[in-house]
């Protein structure tokens, strides 16, 4: 564990007295530490003897505390690494907009790597979807977005060729809907669906996580004020750092 980390766990106040379980106590104080920044994402922690050995605690009340923050995500128990801060999960609401929009409006700093901008043939469900003829030309986008230097998605995007007039280079300064928004090109509904699975090795090598670990996967087609689809975009997220939030009501 970095000096840093053994020093902020060494410092935790339990109170003996207090009818709050001890468990209860330590997944506060750790939480705490960690939404003011004394525990910074990747920071790695002792092992549990050593951990329960400073705070004076049996090994299943600290075993207990640990499980509940890995639960709430601020925990990562990782093979070869033991257990470490959770990288900064990233929230956004369930609307049409983009990730790199939603991450600035909330003060993040996305970086983006292309990985592909090329002209491809459109494959027979794509051409479904964009309504256009199998084989039609479609700008082919694929990118890894990061922050703070964790990887957050893989995001990929076909496009009718000739809408976007872009370079690589202008997305990886901006985001897709930002581009389109400067051309006029303005997306306005979406059909989209959410889901689960689990990485592949390519998959879990591009957004830092094990094989086999879980993913959110996200469809979504873009239509214009006019109804035409703009874009198509399929897109994975490592479970444990990206969560969607949404607003229900009863009808």
């Amino acid at each position: 564990m970095s000096d840093t980390g053994q020093a902020v766990l060494a410092d935790l106040i339990l109170d003996r007295e207090s009818p709050v379980p001890l468990y209860h106590q330590v997944v506060s104080r750790i939480e705490s530490a960690i939404e003011r920044g004394e525990l910074q994402p990747g920071v790695r922690l002792d092992n549990e003897v050593e951990i329960a050995r400073q705070l004076g605690l049996s090994r299943p009340t600290l075993r207990m505390a640990i499980a509940r923050l890995v639960d709430k995500g601020l925990l990562i128990r990782r093979r070869g690494l033991g257990t470490v801060v959770a990288p900064a999960h990233v929230r956004r609401p369930f609307a049409l907009t983009s990730l790199y929009d939603d991450l600035v409006a909330v003060g993040r700093r996305p970086v983006t790597r292309v990985l592909g901008f090329k002209s491809v043939p459109a494959p027979e469900e794509i051409a479904r979807e964009l309504t256009v003829q199998p084989g039609t030309r479609l700008l082919f986008i694929r990118r890894l977005r990061l922050i703070e230097g964790e990887p957050i998605a893989v995001m990929t995007n076909y496009l009718p060729e000739g809408l976007l007039r872009a370079e690589a280079p202008e997305l990886e300064e901006s985001g897709l809907y930002r581009l389109l928004r400067r051309r006029g090109i303005q997306p306005r509904i979406a059909n989209q669906t959410v889901s689960a699975r689990l990485a592949s090795a390519a998959e879990a090598r591009l957004l830092s996580v094990r094989r086999g670990a879980p993913l959110l996967t996200m469809r979504r087609t873009a239509f214009d004020d006019a109804g035409r689809p703009v874009e198509l975009g399929i897109h994975i997220y490592p479970a444990e750092r990206y969560s969607l939030e949404m607003t229900v009501v009863r009808h």
